[in-house]
This record gives structure tokens, sequence and C-alpha cells, in this order.
């Protein structure tokens, strides 16, 4: 008596998420060069590792994978510009982080890529225009999310203050 192709189908499923983990656990991030800290070309490096609480970079927070602003500031999603292209910024349409049991600021969104097969998290190299809650301008480009001195949740970030259009 043959399998239903139902069977079949859920075999060749499991058989590919059991590949992917095997294949996931033995892949290595390449690490930046970078060390915690600032770095001369305008980047900084921090630590977010700590999964109970924020990372505070000026008024942009870090926690494992997830970037908010700080209260009263907003960010805005610019895509995938270069980054040296932008420069002027946005006066208006700054949004807020919705600060409730799920943080989250919908102007930064999913920053990252995530990879099923190597399970690693890759920046988008989206460009985000942040309103500090004085009101200041700046743009951010988040470039890594590894470290050699931490591995996982170690941002290597790049921002650059700025003046808003005319």
């Amino acid at each position: 008596m043959k399998a239903p192709l139902l069977v079949w189908a859920m075999a060749a499923a499991f058989l590919l998420l059991v590949a992917s983990l095997l294949i996931g656990s033995f892949t290595k991030p390449e690490f930046p060069p970078y060390a915690i800290g600032p770095h001369a070309d305008s980047t900084y490096t921090l630590d977010a590792s700590g999964g109970d609480q924020w990372r505070w970079w000026g008024e942009i927070g870090f926690r494992r994978n997830h970037v908010i602003t700080a209260p009263g500031a907003g960010a805005i999603d610019l895509g995938l510009v270069s980054f040296d292209s932008v420069a002027e910024l946005p006066r208006d349409g700054y949004v807020a982080t919705s600060f409730s049991a799920d943080t989250t600021n919908a102007g930064i969104g999913k920053w990252y890529d995530y990879s099923m097969w190597s399970h690693l998290l890759t920046s988008k190299h989206h460009v985000y225009a942040i309103r500090t809650a004085a009101g200041g301008l700046a743009k951010l480009e988040i470039l890594a999310y590894y470290c050699r001195e931490v591995g996982a949740a170690c941002y290597t970030i790049r921002s650059k203050t700025m003046r808003p259009r005319q």
C-alpha cells in the first residue's frame, strides 16, 4: 500500500528542518574586527546581550535583537539607501516607541534578516532617521550584530548628527 502524498510531504519537510538545524549548528558568524567602544569612522560598538535590560546609546535603546527610541524620541526607516547619500532628514513623520510588554518601535521595525540555514541575523543596512526628545536629528545605520568580544547582540552602528529638510 502506498503512503499518501501528505505523509511524503510531511517527511520531506521534517528532513529539511533537521538539515537546517544541523547546518546552522556548524555555522559560525564572521565577527567584525570592532572592539567595544567608539571608532574613528563615526561608528560605535556596544554590548546589548543582556536580555533583561536595555543598553542605551544616546536616545537609542538596544536589547538582544530589539532596537527602540527613548520616550519622546522617534524614528523613520529611510530604506536601503547609502548612508553617505542622506544629506537631510524629514521634519515630521517620526514614529515613537510603543512601551508595553513587547516594547517596539515600528519606525525601526525588523532591522535584520534572519537566515534559517545559519540561524544568524544580518543587518538590512537600512538608514534610519532619528529625532531626539529635544528635537535634534541624526541618521543611523546598523552595520553588524556580532563582535569578537561578546558574540551575538554586539551592535556596531554608524551615526551622524543631521539637519532637517528645508
